[in-house]
């Protein structure tokens, strides 16, 4: 029974450590993974082969339709009878006689038939055809945009990994300190210099460091999940980044939002592809001019072909009247037209007003930075201070519990400044990529 209990620890044990096992990673190689992998990029990569798709359709206003058939009849109705010999080409003059033309023996006719349409004229099409193109276009420039989102979304959950690490460092040094400071609290304890409650509140602090931390660690695990499904890898491994939080250092000049932007692209295009259709359903009230032609083989035997022939014409065709439904698609197609124009308006609008706000937010983060750092560093020299005079005996237990805190705190927040500049500066990049 203990050999089991023996057992089972040791697979417990070492079911943990697999667990707990982190996988050490780049920014560079999560976007490479990212880029080959992601299910979203996947997906829009499906949509532009569909707009593809819908535009190849559109092929069908200037290439031919071909169709090839074989059909089989066998009958006794005397115009099919009479009309099937004559296309067999073995009518002869007994066919003519009364008796046998009303009352036919049966006959079987065997026919091949290869019919060919060619558009020729259809204004409608043309512009349906446009409008495919334009679609195509729009939805090429929104999968790019999409990149470049994924991008910037490895980038934020990378700097958000680096600051959970950095986070978790910095919590295990102030546990460091308050155990140090534990243990001279219990010394000075021992000797009668502090009173319990002084004690009580260094176990206290040092409890709070525990809690802080395990939140810590919780995120790298959050943070390496998220950056998993971004992969679209199922080991939901513990990440750890091969590089620490840095600050990232250049300058941003931008006259306003860029015309050429890729999703701004991708809706003028969009609403391009409106007005062709608005166009099209206009042109539909004109008529179309198509070409069309026959060759036929009859026989009485399968698959053959002794007797052949064939037809070629043109039509020239004009639908006065549908019952009102070419007003009602000319009518919705327009409104989605002026819909779209307003719809590209407001986008560029609403953009604008993004990188207005992106610029304040860096500018803000920017100004946080350089106070974070002063009162990081006020925060470890007094720090330094008060642990000496602690060790002296000099000063409170609270005053040194209270300056511990502050120091854990600004550093946190230095760091937690680093990431919101690094990704407020990463923001503008992204909203100002053409």
């Amino acid at each position: 029974m203990k050999n089991i209990i023996y057992i089972l620890s040791f697979l417990g044990t070492l079911s943990l450590v697999h667990a707990q096992e982190r996988v050490l990673i780049s920014k560079e190689e999560v976007l490479t993974k990212v880029r080959e992998n992601n299910n979203t990029l996947k997906m829009s990569e499906q949509d532009v082969l569909a707009a593809k798709g819908d535009f190849n359709q559109s092929n069908a206003v200037i290439l031919p339709n071909i169709s090839v058939s074989h059909t089989a009849i066998a009958t006794t109705n005397p115009l099919m009878a009479f009309g099937s010999k004559l296309n067999q080409e073995i009518l002869t003059q007994a066919d003519f006689n009364p008796l046998l033309l009303n009352n036919p023996s049966q006959i079987e006719d065997y026919a091949t038939r290869i019919v060919v349409q060619q558009p020729l004229v259809n204004l409608d099409g043309i512009f349906q055809r446009k409008a495919a193109k334009a679609k195509l276009n729009a939805v090429e420039l929104k999968a790019d945009r999409t990149n470049d989102y994924m991008d910037l979304e490895v980038e934020k959950a990378y700097m958000q990994l680096q600051l959970a690490y950095k986070s978790v460092s910095v919590l295990e040094e102030a546990k460091k300190a308050a155990m140090e400071n534990k243990r001279l609290a219990d010394n000075s304890f021992k000797q009668g210099y502090l009173q319990k409650s002084d004690v009580l509140a260094v176990e206290v602090r040092l409890t709070e460091i525990d809690n802080q931390l395990q939140y810590a660690k919780s995120n790298i695990h959050n943070v390496s999940n998220y950056l998993s499904v971004l992969m679209n890898d199922n080991s939901y491994a513990v990440l750890q980044p091969s590089d620490s939080l840095t600050l990232v250092v250049s300058d941003i000049y931008t006259e306003g939002l860029p015309e050429n932007r890729k999703d701004l692209q991708a809706m003028s295009l969009s609403t391009e592809a409106y007005q062709q259709m608005y166009r099209a359903d206009k042109m539909s009230f004109l008529p179309s001019l198509n070409a069309f032609g026959t060759y036929e083989l009859h026989d009485d035997q399968v698959f053959q072909g002794d007797a052949n022939g064939y037809l070629i014409g043109a039509e020239l065709k004009w639908n006065i009247f549908e019952g009102s439904k070419r007003f009602g698609k000319v009518q919705k197609s327009r409104a989605e037209f002026e819909k779209s124009k307003l719809e590209l308006h407001q986008y560029k609008a609403e953009s604008q007003v993004e990188l207005n706000r992106a610029m304040r937010l860096l500018q803000d983060a920017k100004n946080n930075l350089e106070l974070t750092s002063l009162a990081l560093q006020q925060s470890e020299e007094s720090l330094r201070i008060r642990t000496n005079r602690f060790e002296q005996g000099l000063e409170k237990t609270t005053d040194l519990l209270n300056t511990e805190t502050q120091f854990s705190q600004k550093r946190l927040e230095y760091y937690t400044t680093i990431f919101n500049y690094n990704y407020a500066l990463a923001y503008v990049k992204f909203l100002t990529k053409e």
